[in-house]
């Protein structure tokens, strides 16, 4: 009797200990969800410790115990929690939350800047996506610091956000995500132009700011990339001799500028009073209208070497271009008559016939 009694704590010890030992291995190896359908988002701080991560994601609902969380983590001591936001929306073990959050898997979103759009327009989609406030993002990227040992002269990041899809997190912080934008742009433009170790300038003497401006005005001004080494042809004929550039693209940046662009481009604004307005001010304007992707920077580069002089839209897309003023009143004319759901060219007319004439019979004499 006295031996019974004094194994009972032995026993009991041992059993209490075999159902810790069954709720740690319960609490790492099976799934467990303590949140909402809609998911939970965890932010683990820097320099949390193991203790204090697994307490937060306790008190979260995404583990079962926090103690069976710590003991886990003390158990792979080597691999440090990263800091960090992480999103969880489906039932997940102790163990995979621990590797989730030892490799940083941290919650990113995709985001993308499609080739020739704005930073206006970059900034109304960020704010769409709920990434950050238009407002947050223009404020960093009207500051030009970060592409002054490129382009010393320029008064934004404008041309210089690179168009690519990039992976945020869900609030980013405006300046880092300029400076992920530029940072592709370098590693294009080393590929595209090869412009030494200082990257400041191109072999032929062109300044960076120069190329990227005359690129962003292809870019708006057509989407096809066949034509963009065409349309840079006729910008490099028209500079070269004086003439003005009349794109109109430039002139919608102006409005967009001062935040009057509804969509329509009228008569009245081609005599809009600004430096960006290419009918009025000969030369490029004085910075990039747009960001270029690789196939207009590389046309800039490299315009086609044409006598075209115009271009006019062919309502497919594309565009006719021409050599003189003549045959570009000829292709308005066509891109009118498309518009009007007429073919480019009327038909021919039909070759008048001559009727024959009558034979006259000579009267026989008597």
């Amino acid at each position: 009797m006295r031996r019974a009694a004094k194994l009972l704590p032995l026993v009991l010890l041992l059993a209490i200990a075999g159902g810790m030992a069954e709720y740690g291995w319960t609490s790492i190896e099976k799934p467990y969800r303590g949140f909402g359908p809609e998911g939970v988002f965890v932010t683990v701080p820097h320099g949390a410790s193991s203790r204090a991560v697994s307490h937060l994601l306790a008190r979260e609902g995404v583990v079962r115990s926090a103690w069976a969380f710590e003991l886990y983590a003390r158990r792979h001591g080597k691999r440090t929690l990263q800091a960090g936001e992480y999103f969880f929306d489906a039932p997940v073990s102790g163990k995979d939350v621990f590797w989730t959050i030892a490799n940083g898997k941290i919650y990113e979103k995709a985001f993308t800047v499609r080739e020739g759009e704005t930073m206006y327009e970059i900034a109304r989609e960020l704010e769409a996506g709920k990434f950050m406030s238009a407002e947050e993002f223009l404020q960093a990227a009207s500051n030009p610091e970060l592409i002054h040992d490129i382009a010393p002269d320029a008064k934004t990041l404008e041309g210089f956000l690179y168009p690519a899809t990039y992976h945020l997190p869900r609030h980013p912080v405006p300046i880092e995500l300029t400076s992920l934008m530029v940072e592709k742009f370098r590693e294009e433009w080393r590929q595209i132009a090869d412009p030494g170790p200082d990257e400041t300038g191109l072999g032929n003497g062109q300044p960076v700011l120069s190329v990227v401006t005359l690129a962003s005005l292809i870019e708006r001004e057509t989407p096809k990339p066949d034509e963009r080494y065409l349309v840079a042809g006729v910008f490099e004929n028209r500079l070269r001799k004086g003439m003005l550039l009349q794109c109109d693209p430039t002139v919608i940046y102006a409005l967009e500028q001062s935040g009057s662009y509804d969509g329509t481009l009228t008569g009245k604004d081609l005599h809009l009073d600004s430096p960006y307005n290419t009918y009025e001010h000969r030369g490029l304007p004085p910075g990039p209208i747009a960001n270029p992707g690789a196939v207009s920077l590389r046309a800039a580069l490299e315009p086609a070497q044409t006598g075209y002089l115009y271009f006019v839209a062919n309502t497919e897309g594309g565009h006719f271009f021409s050599d003189t003023l003549e045959e570009h009143n000829k292709n308005v004319v066509r891109y009118h008559r498309l518009l009007a759901g007429l073919p480019a060219d009327p038909p021919p007319k039909p070759v008048a016939r001559k009727k024959p004439h009558a034979k006259r019979h000579k009267r026989a004499g008597r």
